[in-house]
């Protein structure tokens, strides 16, 4: 396989890494301007929010609460380009209570997860999160 970045396929994958890269880095605009205006994103166990604001939105929460870094990242892409999924490993702290979960106290954990994307026009048109919350709670709980 010719890996050359003109390929769909190619550029799905670039662009799903790029996303990660911002994510790892705290770039958070990096990765809004990664989405298309509408995006759709799909919480773990959770609902769909709709738009690059309430992602935004999202990702503030997620700071507020939250130090995470993901490694072992695998990407996926389908030929066309029109899809991708992501697999990784979360290694986090959290470190301010998030409502409705289990008090923080700085606790670290180690988390296996992984996404689906939608792209359009080269950014990301959805992306759908999945982890094991149960795990991740009796770790932060132990």
């Amino acid at each position: 396989m010719k890996i050359d970045g003109n390929r769909k396929q190619d550029r799905a994958t670039e662009l799903v890494l790029t996303y990660y890269s911002a994510f790892n880095r705290g770039d958070w605009d990096g990765m809004l301007a990664l989405l298309t205006e509408d995006v759709a994103h799909d919480l773990n166990q959770g609902g769909r929010e709709i738009g690059r604001e309430a992602f935004a939105a999202f990702l503030a929460r997620m700071q507020a609460s939250y130090r995470e870094q993901l490694r072992d990242i695998v990407v996926l892409a389908t030929i066309d380009g029109d899809r991708a999924a992501a697999e990784y490993v979360v290694h986090g702290q959290y470190h301010a209570t998030d409502e409705g979960l289990p008090p923080a106290r700085g606790q670290k954990y180690v988390l296996p997860g992984g996404a689906f994307f939608d792209i359009r026009e080269d950014r990301i048109a959805r992306v759908s999160n999945y982890y094991n919350l149960q795990d991740w709670i009796t770790q932060v709980s132990a």
